[in-house]
């Protein structure tokens, strides 16, 4: 009986501590408290007391997760919370004699129904979720391209299954090594869709002659096609890199300011540009120049970095990362990759994700 058990609990739990559960439900927890709550009133009103104030939030919190519901599954689970609390007394009608004790068992057996349509809605959406996050890794690169004299590392971690964020590295025609990254407004699948419009015209657009300030001056006019009036907005670095001086172009389209370490450990922050892509057309582009040497080492990152939040909502902060960055005297690309993405690890624990990560070190050999 006992073995039975233990296996039991082994499938139920995939083996998992069952303190690491408790952390795994209550991050599950803070994130539907977080999803409900936005629908939800708080503030006192005037005059309102304590209890009335609590009903009204109680009541606030049952409608937020009735209306997430389709109507249909609205009425079942009204249903089944009237016959779940509907006293057992015995009704007689004529010479009939109905017991109304049963009205639990229906309750339970609507709401195991209303869990089953849930889940399978689930599940179908995780597979076509599955599906296109294969997708999209089709679009972005599964590997560095081989640069003389420079080392290349990239990492991105999706909030929900697609992400919202983009990067890239590859060569154009005039023999300069083109490095991007950039992160649409927005989660998981329209941002994911925007993503890959913006990686298809990148492609194309930087096939074209010209300098980089025009390949991202028509990147933001394309941007502004697709952005529904600047509600979907694109950040973006992007940077031209001449592998035989170690010279830099670069233009910052609103996007956090890169770091640059340079092998003494002195920090450098790339910041010339202008406004998000997609915002306006004509919106002027200021251009960054600067040179790499041996040992220098640039970290470009999205938001979803130093906005990670740990259980007490504390976000991980640039006062932490760049700590890090100065520490990294000597490391290789993905040296430095892993120690910025286990220090973010080691800040946010078990808390769950809420914004996608990107990271893409570039440092010379």
């Amino acid at each position: 009986m006992g073995r039975k058990l233990r296996n039991f609990w082994e499938r139920i739990s995939d083996g998992v501590a069952v303190q690491e559960l408790w952390a795994q439900f209550h991050a599950d927890a803070r994130a539907s408290y977080q999803l409900y709550s936005k629908d939800v009133e708080f503030e006192h009103r005037e005059g309102e007391s304590r209890g009335r104030r609590v009903r009204r939030i109680v009541r606030g919190f049952f409608w937020a997760m009735v209306l997430k519901l389709s109507p249909g599954r609205r009425v079942l689970f009204l249903i089944a919370l009237v016959l779940l609390v509907w006293p057992s007394v015995r009704i007689r009608i004529g010479d009939t004699e109905i017991d109304t004790g049963a009205a639990q068992f229906f309750a339970g057996v609507l709401l195991f129904l209303l869990l089953a349509l849930e889940l399978a809605d689930r599940v179908t959406m995780k597979r076509d979720l599955e599906i296109a996050r294969e997708i999209q890794s089709w679009l972005m690169p599964s590997s560095p391209p081989e640069v003389p004299g420079f080392e290349i590392a990239f990492a991105t971690r999706p909030a929900n299954t697609v992400a919202g964020d983009y990067y890239d590295a590859f060569f154009r025609e005039n023999g300069r090594l083109l490095v991007v990254v950039a992160d649409v407004a927005g989660k998981s699948v329209p941002a994911a869709l925007l993503t890959a419009t913006l990686q298809a015209s990148l492609r194309t657009l930087a096939a074209l002659p010209g300098s980089l300030p025009e390949l991202v001056s028509r990147v933001n006019h394309y941007a502004c096609e697709q952005s529904l009036q600047g509600r979907r907005f694109t950040t973006g670095f992007l940077a031209e890199i001449d592998p035989g001086t170690g010279c830099i172009t670069y233009v910052n389209a609103g996007h956090n300011w890169p770091v640059l370490r340079r092998a003494n450990g002195a920090i450098e922050r790339l910041e010339a540009g202008g406004l998000p892509l997609g915002i306006m057309a004509a919106a002027p582009y200021q251009c960054g120049t600067t040179e790499l040497h041996s040992g220098d080492l640039i970290l470009i990152f999205t938001d979803g970095l130093v906005e990670a939040e740990n259980e007490r909502a504390e976000e991980y902060g640039e006062n932490r990362m760049l700590p890090v960055m100065q520490g990294l005297h000597n490391a290789t690309a993905n040296e430095a990759l892993k120690r910025v993405m286990s220090a973010v690890d080691a800040f946010v624990g078990l808390t769950r994700q809420h914004d996608d990560i990107t990271c893409l070190v570039l440092r010379t050999r």
